[in-house]
């Protein structure tokens, strides 16, 4: 199915609401001028008929102006003889040819009027077909940047940065196992005697220091001194 279905619809057509819809404006856009390009043939075609439709139907109207002459003329060489009832009968004919020639002229007015709606279509059609191609040509060119973009920086852009990066990762990863793998081994264990004492020694160096502190900042007693 295409994307328009009659001529009316592309004449009518809002280009870019179109392209905003599309997931592949290029595509579309392709379509679009496809369609546009075959639909013109199609109207250019109607038109080339209308125009043979409408001289032939001037000949007709010509020809018909030319007869209606004629029995004018006759009617009247018939009344100069005298003869009122060829005179009469001539009359007659050139009634008939005179309605005809009437019909056919309102043809030819009808068939005017359509020439001029189909060269009015064959114009917008044209205008909206060059600004489909301008679309084509301005999207293809986007695309044209885009690629030469992405190759540019994929030639900039270094894969070795990236493995270095991962190797890296790596490493950390492997020294985090590691470590986590120590401080597995001190989960659950008793300490000995000589973390205890160890232990003790850290407080008292502790206390020692926060008795010093406050004495210094006049918080409480002086440290005893060992004599």
């Amino acid at each position: 199915m295409g994307i328009f279905s009659r001529l009316a619809d592309i004449v009518n057509s809002n280009i870019n609401a179109i392209l905003d819809r599309a997931e592949d404006p290029e595509k579309i856009i392709r379509l679009i001028v496809q369609e546009m390009e075959d639909t013109l043939v199609e109207v250019r075609s109607a038109a080339v008929k209308t125009i043979a439709e409408k001289k032939e139907l001037e000949r007709r109207i010509e020809a018909l102006g030319r007869e209606q002459e004629e029995w004018q003329r006759r009617a009247e060489l018939a009344v100069t003889r005298g003869r009122e009832d060829l005179a009469k009968g001539a009359l007659t004919a050139k009634a008939r040819i005179a309605e005809e020639l009437a019909r056919e002229e309102r043809q030819l007015a009808q068939l005017v009027q359509a020439l001029a709606k189909e060269n009015e279509d064959i114009a917008k059609l044209q205008a909206k077909l060059s600004d489909a191609k301008a679309r084509e040509k301005t999207l293809a060119a986007r695309h044209k940047s885009a690629a030469s973009r992405i190759r540019l920086r994929t030639r900039l852009y270094d894969e070795r940065i990236t493995d270095a990066f991962l190797r890296f990762e790596n490493v950390e990863r492997a020294l985090d196992a590691m470590e986590g793998r120590v401080e597995s081994f001190e989960l659950g264990r008793q300490p000995s005697l000589a973390d205890d004492l160890a232990g003790l020694e850290k407080d008292a160096r502790v206390e020692e220091e926060l008795a010093e502190l406050k004495a210094r900042l006049g918080n409480g007693p002086r440290p005893s001194v060992a004599r």
